[in-house]
């Protein structure tokens, strides 16, 4: 059997570009918006560039020679100011307007996600790590609207601004200024590239560690009960401290490593920069530059590696975001085993015939569960199966409803091979009480009406009554509102099996499968409840999966499975007159039984 595990990502250049192209289908109705966006930059950007050459001309203007009287160069401050709040203008209106796609596109990908994951096979959610695949959802959808948001407003403006910084520079003045920092820039690109390539290992060794953590966190808090049973609070903690060790020793590398590519591309711009400021100040001095042009110099190399100081960082968070996306979209990538068919189940049969045909079935290839399974369950009758713990009961009702596929045989409803059938159309027509019946951390009500959630709530306190729930619904002081918890942690196992049976009765299916339904009860419940589920079968097809035998002695058919064989078959009667596994299984349940009611002395 496969197990979903947290993978390491391989440095894939042409993969991380393949992850891009997969976001185009999320972004249909947001391209006008983007394109409107990207246009506020430009205009933004321009109002930068020309920020820095009014400066130059207010120097310019107001370094005169003494003799002459200076003026005010309103129209020019007045440039300036207009450009400086057009920058800024610009920047916020571009942010609002993005904005809109972001979160709708986080909105509009979560639930794909989420719709994707529940469209998974069964074996899928069985082998997944719940704390994994939570951190790999979250930090998923807050990478792509990081992504979005560096790639289009931070690169590429970035070297849109290095590109009319050197032009302008060119244009203006002698080309070893141009040339200066264009050489600058680029050796500050390839640096930040290769050594962020580099120390991505160390990143990725922090995500890998931080989810084993966090996994090992949420399992000891879902189990936190067997914890306090078995007094291992303090274990759960070691375990998840050596966890956080060796995530503690990731981060240390890799905050070690920015440090050092901090001090690297510090050091690059600075050169640069000195270099420029050396050559430009030389020229003032041979007054072949005024003192405006070193202003302009000076504000546009600021302007330029400043962002660019931040190009580091970004780059960063784009690795970590091409990482982090990468989980998500292999998440959205993955297929459910089970293929969904194409033809409808009626919904307006009263009961459905049930047949199984020489069916072969294991979780794992070398490991066969059930051999050759036959029987078939006609419409309004009912079937159990008994057996000993690990026979295949449990599989046989999972495989009714096709959360696994054989691997050789059929299996039939109303004469038609399940495998062409809509999932929901079979599943919808299947009623089920688990052996052990999860809620949901909601109310009652919810976790009743679940099974149909266009009931009312009188169809809701029919099903509450004929569960026998009503006792329990009565003496709570917010009644059907109550909340029972995370998993129905508030709620006794018996009484979690009446709320599933009362969420059966309310989704009235064409066939109804127990599976150990009463297996939590006390004996007086159970009969009572044996009773109400004996009425409501009568008109539907039934399959009942029993360890207690007393529970299924009046079932039209019961068949015998050990290792996954059906070693006998007939009714009780029949059963009890052959011997064997059935009577033995009888005998012993009656003696323990009658044990149990003996007084005790002493």
């Amino acid at each position: 059997m496969r197990h979903y595990r947290l993978s390491e990502p391989t440095e894939d250049h042409t993969g991380q570009l393949r992850d891009l192209f997969k976001l185009r289908p999320y972004l249909s109705g947001f391209w006008v918006k983007i394109g409107l966006a990207l246009t506020l930059l430009f205009f933004a950007k321009l109002a930068n560039i020309l920020v820095p050459l009014l400066l130059k001309e207010i120097v310019d203007h107001l370094n005169i020679d003494s003799t002459i009287t200076l003026t005010l160069p309103l129209g020019l401050l007045l440039a300036y100011g207009a450009m400086k709040l057009g920058h800024t203008l610009f920047n916020e209106f571009r942010d609002m307007i993005f904005a809109l796609v972001r979160y709708s596109l986080v909105k509009r990908l979560s639930v794909t996600l989420l719709a994707h994951l529940h469209q998974l096979s069964m074996e899928f959610h069985l082998n997944r790590s719940t704390g994994v695949v939570s951190r790999d959802i979250e930090r998923g959808t807050r990478s792509v609207s990081a992504l979005l948001s560096y790639l289009l407003f931070n690169i590429f403006p970035t070297f849109v601004e290095l590109a009319l910084v050197t032009s302008l520079l060119l244009i203006k003045y002698p080309a070893k200024f141009a040339l200066i920092t264009l050489i600058t820039a680029l050796l500050y690109v390839a640096f930040t590239f290769l050594v962020t390539e580099w120390r991505m290992q160390f990143r990725l060794a922090m995500n890998k560690e931080d989810s084993q953590a966090n996994r090992r966190a949420i399992d000891s808090l879902l189990n936190y009960e067997i914890v306090k049973a078995f007094t291992n609070e303090q274990e759960e903690v070691s375990q998840y401290e050596s966890k956080l060790d060796r995530w503690e020793k990731a981060a240390i590398r890799s905050h070690l490593t920015m440090s050092l590519l901090n001090l690297g591309q510090g050091s690059l711009i600075s050169v640069g920069v000195l270099t420029i400021m050396i050559f430009a100040a030389q020229g003032v001095v041979d007054q072949q530059l005024t003192l405006g042009d070193l202003v302009l110099i000076n504000t546009l190399m600021l302007q330029l590696f400043i962002p660019l100081g931040f190009l580091g960082t970004v780059y960063r968070e784009l690795k970590n975001s091409l990482v982090d996306m990468s989980r998500l979209f292999d998440l959205l990538t993955k297929q459910p085993t089970v293929r969904d068919g194409t033809r409808n189940l009626p919904t307006d049969t009263s009961a459905a015939t049930l047949r199984f045909e020489h069916v072969y079935f294991g979780y794992s290839a070398d490991r066969t569960i059930l051999h050759d399974i036959n029987f078939e369950l006609k419409a309004g009758t009912s079937l159990a199966i008994v057996g000993p713990s690990g026979s295949g009961k449990s599989t046989i009702a999972r495989l009714i409803f096709r959360y696994y596929d054989v691997n050789r045989g059929n299996i039939l409803v109303n004469d038609q091979p399940i495998q062409t059938l809509t999932l929901k159309s079979l599943r919808q027509a299947i009623g089920l009480v688990p052996q052990d019946s999860n809620l949901f951390n909601d109310t009652l009500y919810y976790n009743i009406a679940y099974a149909n959630p266009a009931a009312n709530e009188e169809d809701v306190r029919d099903a509450v009554t004929a569960a026998h729930l009503s006792p329990l619904v009565d003496q709570l002081p917010n009644g059907l509102q109550t909340l029972v918890g995370e998993r129905g942690l508030k709620l006794s196992g018996g009484e979690k099996q009446r709320v599933a049976i009362a969420r059966l009765l309310l989704k009235k299916s064409t066939i109804m499968v127990f599976d150990e339904a009463t297996s939590s009860l006390d004996s007086a419940t159970e009969k009572t409840i044996q009773q109400t589920l004996s009425e409501v079968s009568k008109n539907h097809t039934t399959l009942m999966i029993a360890h207690r035998l007393s529970t299924i002695v009046e079932a039209d058919k019961i068949l015998v499975l050990q290792a996954g064989k059906i070693i006998a078959r007939g009714n009780h009667a029949e059963l009890i007159k052959q011997g064997g596994l059935y009577a033995q299984m009888w005998q012993l349940q009656q003696e323990t039984e009658l044990n149990d009611t003996q007084p005790q002395l002493g």
